[in-house]
């Protein structure tokens, strides 16, 4: 974790002084890569998604382009393609700062733009879910290049002298982009309709779910037959309530998230208005992604008495562990996540999540779906290997100093 060693404790760190941004100006920004990065993978995720049912119709992969524009096409299908490029053409005229500026920049934004849209459009001429289309081609090309010409004259004020980099490296840990980006993503993993709320990571519950009885059965067969690992989930869901699990369910993912993104803060930095902050977040986009997807237009049909007292429970212990050292935050995040992680895929579905998931739009944007169920899939699984490494590098250099020590 940043800041191990002198760092563990935030006693040792509030005696720091915060590293003011390199000398001579125009660092490029490890941060705005990782999120360039990151960004244009979930476009190749979302473009591409399902993933399944590949096949060719005798069309060439770039024929789209000689095709008359679309008859039938909507303004809210032009104004998505446009925003869900405008942040690519942005953070990529951030990412190649220093070495590329102004209208270089720009070009350069609208060209990959171009190249990673063009070729998204080609490979989907072979999903049979997905239609190549020359006008996608071409409002996503617009949503790069608006990004880019936004994002431009701000690049210096962002990533040099301004207010937003002065606040980053006093809030901050340097090296901690990775963790940050992590973060950020949380609110947006919740998105999903899962049996409980910030129940995520459930993904090997689907992949059993999809073995036949027989491999079901081989798989079982391995343990020994006293431990009767087919009937633990319903002897572990019998020893509470379904109101109890889904509290404890989400007060164990909210204090988790909430302790994992308050590891790359300093001491001196608001913690509690930022902890707040990414609660309030994530309640918003929750309430707006199921707003969009459910036929009912319920915002909060999410919002369960069990739900409610977890948000209160996991919020509470969140601003307490805000009072421990850093590693003791992480270890505690660690914990959360693995035992939670344990539940989501051991309890039994409630039945109340199927009427739930029925009432989610799943043929309606197709790739936002695709996009939100892997994010919920994978968040838990990526931010605790985030936390194990980091302990581990923690008791690593706690040991590498002891034997200095013990070699005086």
């Amino acid at each position: 974790m940043s800041g191990a060693g002198k760092g563990d404790s935030d006693e040792a760190e509030r005696g720091a002084t915060p590293p003011t941004p390199e000398s001579p100006l125009r660092q490029p920004s490890t941060l705005s890569r990782q999120a360039f990065a990151l960004y244009t993978a979930l476009i190749v995720y979302a473009s591409w998604y399902p993933f399944s049912g590949w096949r060719s119709l005798g069309l060439g992969p770039f024929d789209y382009l000689g095709d008359p524009f679309p008859k039938y096409w909507t303004v809210f299908d032009v104004v998505t393609n446009v925003l869900g490029y405008m942040p690519f053409g942005a953070l990529a005229v951030l990412a190649v700062w220093p070495r590329c500026r102004g209208l270089l920049a720009i070009a350069l934004a609208t060209l990959g733009g171009t190249l990673l849209s063009g070729v998204m459009e080609a490979v989907q001429t072979y999903l049979p879910t997905r239609v190549a289309s020359n006008l996608d081609l071409a409002t996503n090309v617009l949503g790069a290049l608006l990004g880019a010409a936004i994002a431009a004259p701000a690049t210096g004020a962002l990533l040099e002298r301004g207010f937003l980099r002065r606040l980053r490296f006093r809030w901050f840990e340097r090296d901690a982009g990775t963790l940050m980006v992590l973060a950020a993503l949380w609110p947006f993993a919740t998105m999903f309709p899962v049996p409980r709320l910030f129940g995520m990571g459930d993904w090997p519950r689907a992949l059993w779910e999809r073995f036949d009885a027989s491999m079901q059965g081989a798989v079982l067969a391995w343990a020994p037959a006293a431990w009767q690992l087919s009937a633990w989930p319903g002897a572990l869901a019998a020893r509470l309530p379904e109101t109890d699990w889904e509290a404890l369910v989400t007060a164990l993912n909210l204090f988790a998230a909430a302790a994992f993104a308050s590891l790359p803060m300093r001491a001196r930095a608001p913690r509690a208005r930022l902890i707040v902050l990414l609660i309030v977040t994530t309640l918003a986009v929750k309430a707006g992604a199921t707003f969009l997807q459910s036929q009912s237009g319920l915002l909060f049909d999410w919002a369960t008495p069990g739900a409610l007292a977890g948000l209160a429970w996991g919020t509470l212990a969140a601003f307490v562990a805000l009072r421990l050292p850093r590693t003791a935050r992480a270890a505690a995040a660690t914990v959360a996540l693995a035992v939670s992680l344990v539940l989501v895929n051991v309890l039994p579905v409630s039945p109340y999540f199927d009427v739930l998931l029925a009432d989610w739009r799943q043929g309606r944007y197709l790739h936002f779906n695709g996009l939100a169920r892997w994010l919920a899939w994978t968040w838990p699984w990526a931010a605790l290997g985030w936390t194990a490494f980091s302990l581990e590098r923690a008791w690593l250099a706690r040991r590498a100093r002891s034997r200095m020590r013990l070699g005086r």
